[in-house]
């Protein structure tokens, strides 16, 4: 009866021992992923910024186009050479406009995929801190097992495992 308690006490301890490791892992992605969800979301607000500036840059361009073409058909009977400047001086911003209309599409992609990075991170990060949460009990249970030689708790802390094995599951795969 003796030994049959020492090797019960000895898969407590084990059993728990495991779960202190598993505990540390997960806590560790659970950092990781809520890190780069934090991480992303600076660079998700940078690049929107940086989007916003194209957009005033290239609002700008057409500004000043629509202005010199105003002027050119306010001004009849323009000669030749001042009619080629403001062609030419409009067909540059023109440029000017597609340019940053083409940045903007690029740098909207961007962070849109930054947005969705962020997103994945988070809900990683937060299926770890579920995982994190069932394995803190399961803990918990088996270590008040231990202390009141109680079996049914014990067990109960190898069943709260399977919580832990389905966020931590879930954390990767996303299926949930």
């Amino acid at each position: 009866m003796a030994d049959e308690k020492e090797k019960w006490q000895g898969r407590v301890a084990l059993s728990t021992a495991i779960m202190a490791v598993l505990a540390a892992l997960t806590t560790l992605y659970m950092g990781k992923y809520s890190s780069r969800a934090i991480m992303t979301q600076g660079q998700e607000s940078d690049q929107w910024a940086f989007y916003q500036s194209k957009s005033i840059k290239e609002h700008a361009f057409e500004i000043s186009r629509t202005q010199l073409e105003l002027q050119m058909q306010a001004q009849p009977g323009l000669s030749g050479e001042a009619s080629k400047a403001y062609a030419t001086t409009i067909g540059r911003y023109e440029k000017e406009i597609k340019r940053y209309e083409d940045e903007r599409k690029k740098i909207k992609s961007d962070a849109e995929g930054l947005a969705r990075r962020k997103l994945n991170a988070q809900e990683m990060g937060g299926n770890f801190a579920y995982a994190l949460i069932f394995l803190q009990i399961a803990l918990m249970l088996s270590s008040i097992s231990s202390l009141t030689k109680r079996k049914y708790l014990w067990y109960l802390a190898l069943a709260a495992n399977i919580g832990w094995l389905f966020f931590f599951t879930d954390a990767w795969l996303l299926f949930f």
